[in-house]
């Protein structure tokens, strides 16, 4: 590989001479006779190379190659025989998980010596669903974590990180009921609770282990013999101790309120399982159980008529059926339209009721009429006026989703069939008074599809008063606190107005809610108590003492149907797993956790309710520092959703998968038929050609590139065959340096302190390198380490020093090239191992192979390169080699605008005395990096006068010899010929950009990168023809 290449890709881009297509695979002997980056060795045994069929026109494909060696699982991989040609993931994933799970490296007891206290480092993993597949969002959480994990481990911390499963109340419940329908045509009440408990085990057992696998693959190295499921044994009685406690303290309760309700999963659910959309205008909508689509964004008037006088209010709505349980309409007490209709009524035309004209500043004056119809049953801002101005709350639509207390026809009429026969009705009385469109939000439950009913019910709440303060204090002493910081003002503003949270659901899986009613027996269940217990016989006890029985014979008592949502349990998850309510080993050495890491569209369903049960419950703080990553998007800024085809399996990225699976996938799964041709629809237009097998490593090591810590991050699929393409350039250069080591290297022993100024280079370079991976993981900036990474490894370790190192390696000076190979072998274990939280499977087979003494057993636990041991920082090196940079990309550059050959071109360097330039290591650094014919240094002389010079800085020029080489008549047409077609493109990018207002910001902002992308290109294109027109005249 040459070193010119990372150079002349830009200049390939900039004046478009070829597209630059990165690391393909060489079909043809290296013209380097002495690059051993394309060493091969065609006598490789327990490997098998694979060369994938020619693929259709597009596609992207990769030799592979498998490990077949027999290895047990657990047993050490078998590193004997020879590395493959190229990089595949296949081959180098094979085994080494299982050995790292049997040596207890993921476990805080592994490096334990009595006497020796350690630091620790604690986190959990946010329990994914246990409903079947990750998806890229679990792999992003995941991968942050595991990054900061396997860091902490190889400092010496002792390191635990908790894994979980949970169990996904509704989630679960949803797709165990469509599997019963589907396979027995049965529904959960066919069979009952008990038997469909059952089936929900079944399918967990069956299922539960995916996720895990998931996990596994992904090279998470969390402590798999504390896993743990949130229906387990000691964390269900973790549950129902917390219920209990909060419940006796009178911090749970129930009662009557308003709460958003699904017909179609007739449960309650939760905010964060309501998915509000926006309409701007009509628009029709699939509705579960409706054959034909419900309209939806039309405001519907119409008049209610004033009682005993020759007048009419008109009042607008979104929701005409609900008009049934109007019983009120409401004005603002200064709208002077209104003033002499205070204290009247208006009579309901299809019931006849009078409903009173009531008076609340809440009315908007200027929306409508500024005269609105409130129905407390059926809105939550009804409901709150009509609990001020004591109005009936007269519910008419059924848990069900029918029509009830109300009249024929509607009697048990489906809600939204009702809509249409209030309209009828109210045209047939000529009380209809138009409909237009509106825009409006509305909330869908995100499991059913269904639209919302809010509805008021008798269920079970958890103040939040006093637990929300706790919270709010917590972060204004900075007990807690946030990175990124702004996340702080979220976190007040949501605290300061939470309101009751409503933990029960009316499901049969999940938590059981350990609460009973109960009476006396010998007076029946009118006088009756409800009691928290955390046994039948502790229900009983308690329920004789609050009912004044003197028999607990006497009472009756019957647990409560309903389950607890499942952020209730989630939300003790910091502690739960440790053993608490119970005071073990684990809960007092493990918690408080270190540091939690999650999304931040959870930070209230989630982290807020880990806090304050946390605080509640324990006493402390379950974790004084949260750091929240962005929603993951799609290439097109996209959220990912099912229905839209961009939901990714991480598993897909890893392994590979054509079009026509993914296809399959959309198939299987649980969408509605009219969503699965959207999804395939979406999976044609973003993976044309399925997507390319890229290795786990490639995966997390994109993942962790971006800018985690902003609120949306956009995920390409192309970005990680980047780093597919970057684990091929370590691979390579791996091989280039162990091909040189017979034996293995003493790194203790002290570099060379040579006068070679290109290994002071990379030393500074490496020492740089150390620096700014330290600084990333503090700043919690991973995105920064795996950029300084990268341009380690490419820009100056293979690009520069690999190359210079290659006259070294093939000389005669046996003390120089032992030096070197020490260096080379140094700069590939430091880069391993700090590589390692990225890429721990490429940096364990890699590291594994590297012949130096006294390396530990494994990557995942040897040191972390810190940056005490690499004080081998010096800037001025660095920016004289920055400038021979600046040199050999000049010469490139004219050498690719004008198809020049390098190897045929003489160059001529004018420095100044003081320069550094003159060094012999960097004069031969220019030549090798550019591959021209000879170079000379002229020191306070000018350059010849037949070279045409190109002028660097006050101190430097470049001179090149290109008489006879170029034909300036023919260049200047070919450029004339590029400027031509480039002029008529960039008129027809200003002719659409006057057409921006159509388009969608994506879409616009990707068309001012085209036109000043072209801009500059033509400024380029022109700059040349002048350089050629001073080349003819100076011939």
């Amino acid at each position: 590989m040459s070193a010119s290449w990372c150079y002349m890709r830009k200049f390939y881009t900039d004046f478009s001479i070829k597209l630059y297509k990165p690391f393909t695979t060489r079909t043809s002997i290296c013209r380097y006779t002495s690059c051993r980056l394309c060493y091969t060795d065609n006598s490789n045994k327990g490997i098998s190379e694979k060369k994938k069929v020619r693929p259709q026109k597009g596609a992207v494909t990769y030799e592979s190659a498998t490990y077949d060696i027999p290895t047990q699982p657990g047993d050490k991989k078998d590193v004997s025989c020879p590395l493959p040609r190229s990089y595949s993931p296949d081959f180098v994933e094979a085994a080494w998980y299982d050995w790292w799970v049997a040596q207890r490296f993921f476990t805080p007891e592994y490096g334990e010596e009595k006497g020796r206290p350690r630091q620790k480092f604690v986190m959990c993993l946010p329990p994914p669903n246990v409903t079947g597949t990750l998806h890229l969002g679990h792999a992003i959480t995941n991968t942050i974590q595991d990054a900061l994990v396997r860091w902490h481990r190889m400092r010496g911390y002792e390191t635990l990180w908790l894994p979980g499963c949970d169990h996904a109340g509704i989630a679960t419940q949803v797709v165990v009921e469509k599997k019963l329908w589907k396979e027995k045509r049965q529904t959960r009440h066919d069979i009952g609770r008990e038997a469909f408990i059952q089936e929900v085990w079944k399918w967990k057992e069956r299922k539960g282990e995916t996720i895990y696998d998931q996990l596994k693959k992904l090279g998470s190295s969390l402590d798999w013999n504390r896993a743990c499921f949130t229906l387990d044994k000691n964390l269900s009685e973790a549950v129902t101790e917390a219920f209990v406690k909060l419940h006796d303290e009178e911090l749970i309760y129930r009662k009557n309120k308003m709460i958003n309700w699904s017909c179609q999963l007739q449960s309650v659910i939760s905010d964060i399982e309501v998915e509000n959309i926006h309409l701007s205008k009509r628009t029709q909508i699939n509705i579960p159980g409706y054959q034909e689509k419900v309209e939806f964004g039309a405001m519907t008037s119409f008049a209610y008529p004033v009682v005993g006088k020759d007048e009419e209010i008109i009042v607008s709505t979104t929701r005409p059926e609900t008009m049934l349980g109007d019983t009120a309409v409401a004005v603002h007490p200064i709208d002077l339209r209104y003033r002499h209709l205070h204290g009247c009524s208006v009579l309901h035309p299809i019931d006849g009721r009078h409903l009173p004209i009531i008076c609340d500043e809440s009315v908007d004056i200027e929306f409508g009429t500024g005269a609105v119809k409130i129905t407390p049953a059926h809105d939550k801002t009804d409901h709150d006026i009509g609990r001020r101005h004591g109005l009936p709350s007269m519910s008419v639509v059924s848990r069900s989703g029918l029509m009830e207390n109300v009249g024929a026809p509607y009697l048990g009429m489906k809600r939204f069939d009702a809509r249409k026969e209030v309209l009828g009705d109210l045209k047939r009385r000529n009380l209809y008074r138009g409909s237009k469109s509106h825009p409006m939000t509305l909330p869908i439950c995100s499991r059913s599809k269904d639209v919302i009913e809010p509805l008021v019910m008798e269920q079970w709440f958890v103040n939040m008063e006093e637990m929300s303060q706790m919270g709010i204090n917590a972060v204004k002493t900075k007990q807690l606190t946030f990175v990124p910081e702004y996340h702080q003002k979220v976190w007040f503003n949501w605290l300061k107005s939470a309101e009751e949270w409503c933990i029960s659901r009316q499901l049969w899986w999940g938590h059981r809610i350990p609460a009973y009613l109960a009476f006396d027996k010998n007076k029946g269940p009118e006088k009756n108590v409800w009691v928290a217990a955390r046994t039948h016989q502790e229900a009983i006890t308690k329920a004789a003492r609050l009912l004044n029985l003197g028999k607990e014979e006497d009472v009756v008592i019957k647990q409560d149907e309903d389950v607890l949502d499942t952020w209730f349990s989630s939300g003790l998850f910091p502690f739960s797993p440790l053993g608490w309510p119970n005071q073990t080993d684990d809960l007092n050495k493990y918690y408080p956790i270190s540091l939690m890491e999650t999304g931040s569209d959870i930070l209230f369903f989630w982290v807020a309710r880990m806090v304050m049960l946390g605080m509640k419950l324990t006493n402390q703080l379950p974790f004084s520092k949260v750091l929240l990553h962005g929603l993951l998007r799609d290439a097109h800024g996209r959220k990912m959703s099912k229905s839209l085809g961009n939901v990714i399996d991480p598993l897909d990225v890893i392994s590979g998968i054509t079009l026509e699976d993914l296809h399959k996938k959309v198939e299987e799964s649980n969408l509605a038929p009219h969503e699965v041709d959207t999804a395939k629809e979406g999976q044609r237009r973003d993976f044309p050609n399925g997507i390319p097998a890229c290795g786990t490593d490639a995966l997390r090591f994109m993942l962790c590139s971006y800018n985690f810590k902003d609120d949306e991050i956009p995920m390409n699929v192309e970005h990680v065959q980047a780093k597919r393409h970057f684990c091929n350039k370590i691979w390579n250069g791996f091989k280039f340096v162990t091909s040189y080591t017979d034996t293995a290297v003493d790194l203790r022993v002290p570099l060379s302190q040579g006068v070679d100024v290109m290994d002071k280079w990379i030393l500074s370079r490496l020492s740089n390198l150390v620096d700014l991976c330290h600084e990333g993981f503090v700043s919690y900036d991973l995105q920064f380490c795996t950029k300084a990474l990268q341009n380690f490894w490419v820009g100056d370790f293979c690009d520069i020093y690999l190359e210079y190192s290659k006259h070294i390696l093939s000389g005669d000076n046996e003390a120089h090239k032992e030096s070197t190979i020490q260096l080379l072998c140094l700069c590939v274990d430091t880069f391993l191992r700090a590589l390692s939280p990225f890429m721990p499977y490429l940096s364990e087979e890699l590291y594994q192979r590297l012949l130096v003494k006294d390396k530990a057993v494994s990557i995942c636990v040897a040191r972390y390169p810190d940056t005490t041991q690499f004080p081998y920082r010096d800037r001025e090196t660095e920016m004289l080699v920055d400038q021979v940079k600046a040199i050999v990309t000049q010469v490139l550059s004219v050498s690719s605008r004008y198809s020049v050959r390098s190897s045929l071109l003489k160059v001529c360097i004018r420095v100044s005395p003081e320069s550094g330039l003159t060094n012999p290591s960097l004069v031969r650094t220019v030549q090798i990096l550019t591959r021209c014919q000879s170079v000379e240094i002229a020191v306070s002389s000018n350059i010849p006068a037949d070279y045409t010079v190109y002028h660097l800085d006050n101190q430097t020029d470049v001179g090149l010899f290109l008489k006879g080489m170029i034909d300036v008549n023919v260049e200047t047409d070919k450029i004339n010929q590029k400027l031509g077609k480039l002029e008529k493109k960039f008129a027809q990018l200003i002719k659409t950009s006057e057409k921006a207002s159509k388009m969608t910001s994506e879409k616009h902002q990707k068309l001012q990168n085209e036109i000043s992308d072209t801009k500059e290109m033509i400024k380029r294109l022109k700059d040349s023809i002048k350089e050629l027109e001073a080349m003819r005249d100076g011939m």
